[in-house]
């Protein structure tokens, strides 16, 4: 490993491209909200929530960190875990925050607007959205392709958006915000994000329990406070395996309790005014036997 010292924290960086994407996706925004959705709400209607502002700010902002310093340094210069961790930021948390962030209007007017309404629809099914996300997250870490991001910006700025864009489609057949692009029924929810949850698994292994380091290019880095290539790698894959297993499950437990109480209303509703109406009955009768009224 020539070359490679023990170093530091990295000194803070001016990232001026991100701030600059940030600002314009931001600017974007609310002029639609403010010139596009009035236009397409019915009078009296609210063009966006406090929740979809909140949504888009929250997951703007993890757009926002994970591009910037200290995490795109990190990522870029010394440790591959980091970069995992930048990637589960893409597709984990900013890309369902921004599918929030979407009232049904704003979301009908892009998809329409450029022309990947049916794209959309066919990719958000569930085994083409399965193998998708999928086969974006093992392009997207092969060696070949991971060297030649840190070595190219404009690479490393489209595997970005390929990981963002993956994302957005993993969690449509969840979230989606309008009936043109259909939500899963829960029980086939909860069985796509099990097969989610479970195929990152395998590379995940490679890279925990590899042998050897699967990405030359962070054996010639500098190494931060000494961790080694190795233990780094190890990392990664517990990242990639446990990381955004855990939020799945988290997911899978929301979709089934939920369906669990939407099952379970009626029943109980039912049970209840039955119960209401015998309670209210006896009385009646107690009264008339004890009359002796037949």
């Amino acid at each position: 490993m020539i070359g490679v010292t023990r170093v530091g924290f990295p000194g803070w960086e001016a990232h001026p491209d991100v701030w600059l994407i940030v600002g314009l996706v931001s600017a974007l925004y609310f002029i639609a909200v403010r010139r596009v959705g009035p236009t397409m709400v019915r009078v009296g209607e609210v063009v966006v929530t406090r929740r979809h502002i909140s949504c888009f700010a929250a997951g703007i902002g993890v757009i926002w960190i994970a591009s910037d310093y200290p995490i795109h340094d990190l990522a870029e210069r010394y440790l591959f875990s980091i970069h995992m961790t930048q990637h589960l930021m893409y597709s984990m948390v900013a890309a369902p925050l921004l599918i929030f962030a979407c009232p049904p209007w704003m979301a009908r007017y892009v998809l329409e607007t450029t022309r990947t309404l049916g794209l959309v629809r066919q990719l958000s099914r569930l085994v083409p959205a399965i193998v998708l996300f999928n086969v974006v997250l093992v392009i997207t870490h092969l060696p070949a392709v991971v060297s030649l991001s840190l070595n190219s910006g404009w690479i490393h700025f489209a595997v970005h958006c390929l990981v963002l864009g993956s994302g957005l489609v993993l969690w449509m057949p969840i979230l989606s915000p309008i009936p043109e692009v259909p939500r899963l029924q829960p029980p086939l929810q909860m069985l796509y994000l099990f097969t989610q949850s479970v195929l990152p698994t395998i590379p995940a292994a490679f890279l925990a329990y590899g042998s050897h380091a699967v990405y030359r290019d962070y054996e010639t880095f500098d190494r931060l406070y000494g961790t080694s290539v190795k233990s780094d790698q190890t990392i990664a894959g517990l990242i990639m395996k446990s990381g955004a297993g855990l939020m799945l499950w988290a997911v899978i437990a929301i979709v089934f309790f939920r369906w669990f109480n939407a099952e379970e209303g009626p029943v109980r509703h039912q049970r209840g005014t039955a119960r209401t109406t015998s309670n209210a009955a006896a009385p009646v009768d107690l009264d008339r036997e004890l009359l002796g009224l037949p």
